[in-house]
Order: C-alpha cells, then structure tokens, then sequence
C-alpha cells in the first residue's frame, strides 16, 4: 500500500461503484443539506452536543454503510447518535476526528496504519494490529476492535484463466505473467504493493498493464471477463467477484496488507457504553457481510445506506437500533 495517497482506502477508487455519485449526493443531503457535511460541527468539540455520539464516514458508499451499522448498534446501546455521511478522503475525516466534529468513523486497518507511519512495514492483520496504537498515539488518535470483515486489493481472474494456467495463488503466476494482461487504476503501476510489488515478491511481470480507472469496478471486471486483460486488480468485497465468478488469486506473500475493517477515534472520547457496543459488534461483520451490503447498495436494488444497515441490523438482534 502506498502511504501518501490521499483516498480513504489509500489504494484506490475515485468511482469504485457505479452509484457512488447518487449514493454521496443522498449522503450530502441526509445530514442537514448543504455542501458541507461538517458545516454544522459544534464549538465544544464534543462532535455535537456533550452526551451526543457523532459517527461520521468517508465519500464513498461502503464507509457510508458501516457508519450506518455503527450508529444502529450505538442506539441499540441506548446512546444518542447523529451522522454525518460522506466526509470525504482520510486527511478529510481524520481531521474530524481530531478536531471532534465527528466522534468515530470506519476505516481500513492497513491503510489507516500506513497513513500514520509512513514507513511501517506490518504485512499481517495481527502484526498490523500491534502497531497500530503506538502509531496512532502521536495523533492523539485511537482505535477500537478489528471486525472480520475486511476490503483489501486482490489479484482476481476469470476461472477459465485459473484452470488455464493452474492458478491458486499469485506465486503460480510467476511462470505465465509474460503472456497474461493485467487491468487496473493507473495508480498500481507507481504503487508499492503494485507491479513492483508483484515483481519483487512474485517475479511477476505482466505482459502489458492496461489502465482503467474506475477503482476495480464494472469496467475492469468488464475487461476481465471479455479476456481484454486476464487478471486484474479489483477488491475483495466487490460483489461481481461472485456474481461472475472469479476466482482470488491467494497472497501467500502477503503483497497486499491486511485491511480490516475498524473503528477510528480518539482516547477517551467515547463513553463506555458505546465502546462496549461497537467492540461487541465488530466480530459479528464479516467480508461476506461486505459483499452483500455493497450489491444492495451499489447494484440493482440501489438501497440507501442507512436502509441496507437498518436491514442487517434487524435481521442480527438489533432491535432498537433505529
């Protein structure tokens, strides 16, 4: 992952989704109108009033959904919430959260570390877990338990590729990345974890790369699946992965960091009651959970956020979450 990128994921996605326009432009709205989601932030840097929580989220519509669970679960804790969707990038809501216009927001394990230590070289969910408080503390920032769910980037090809030349895993491309095309952002060829990364681990080096920029969404995997590239760069809660099934090429060399998804804040600023409740809910979220929320939202049935959480939240015992 390549640290001085300023995308809340680091990686990726200035339009991951197709519906991340409408999905921001609901978000902008919801919160009280105007261009400004912090336009209204309150002056005693509480994040709203004293025994008010604020969850915020980032600009696209996957942060905007887990804002959506995180505040539900908050609720049902008896704690009193307001949101504010859509921030924007990560300086973006890390300033928030310094600041305390907004009080907690989800981020990526992996990235939100590289964001803080510009040298840090934690590969795994555990090892990124142990340092990422020390990381953090020089902010003033914290954060809460990891959930299992995780977004991270993913070398992905069709099963007709995999059977071809006998992929599993990235390591078995080493002996066919001469013949094979990849498509992804522009961004992955300057990128550590990119086509330097895959050389240097994997001594992978692809025929050609075919740049798309749509963050690993519809017209990358359009690409894939015309055999236009034959793997390609796309995250792992996009819900095509499984809809047109292609196969996750495994990383046994942990080339793309772990990037679980978790609660960003800062010491002390959460009651206990709402730490208990979010550290409570954070196992219960898996990728699978990701995946499903993210077609709800982003694909045919083109759910709000707030409605795609509401719905998980009833169907998993949260019954006073609205």
């Amino acid at each position: 992952m390549t640290p001085q990128s300023s995308s809340p994921r680091t990686r990726w996605r200035p339009a991951a989704f197709a519906a991340v326009a409408s999905t921001a432009l609901f978000a902008l709205t919801a919160c009280g109108g105007g261009s400004d989601p912090l336009a209204d932030k309150n002056d005693d840097a509480s994040g709203g009033s004293s025994d008010t929580v604020t969850v915020g989220s980032a600009d696209f519509p996957e942060s905007q959904i887990v804002a959506e669970l995180y505040a539900g679960v908050l609720r049902d804790a008896g704690v009193k919430v307001e949101t504010k969707p859509g921030i924007g990038a990560r300086e973006a809501y890390v300033g928030a959260v310094k600041d305390g216009s907004v009080d907690v927001v989800p981020d990526y394990s992996g990235n939100l570390l590289l964001f803080a230590d510009k040298k840090a070289e934690a590969a795994s969910s555990g090892e990124i877990m142990k340092a990422l408080p020390d990381a953090l503390k020089s902010q003033d920032l914290s954060v809460l338990d990891a959930s299992k769910a995780e977004d991270k980037d993913a070398l992905v090809v069709t099963q007709a590729t995999a059977d071809k030349y006998g992929l599993k895993t990235v390591a078995d491309l080493s002996s066919s990345c001469g013949e094979l095309v990849m498509a992804g952002p522009p961004e992955f060829q300057e990128r550590s974890y990119g086509t330097s990364g895959l050389k240097q681990k994997y001594d992978c080096s692809f025929k050609s790369f075919q740049p798309i920029n749509d963050g690993g969404g519809p017209l990358t995997v359009q690409a894939l699946t015309k055999g236009d590239a034959q793997v390609a760069d796309i995250f792992t809660t996009t819900p095509a992965i499984q809809d047109e099934k292609l196969v996750v090429l495994e990383d046994p060399k942990n080339n793309f960091i772990a990037q679980q998804v978790l609660p960003l804040t800062a010491p002390d600023r959460l009651p206990k009651e709402a730490v208990d409740a979010l550290n409570q809910f954070s196992p219960k979220l898996t990728t699978q959970d990701l995946i499903d929320l993210n077609r709800k939202v982003s694909g045919d049935e083109q759910q709000n956020p707030a409605d795609a959480a509401k719905q998980w939240l009833a169907d998993h015992g949260y019954d006073k979450a609205s």
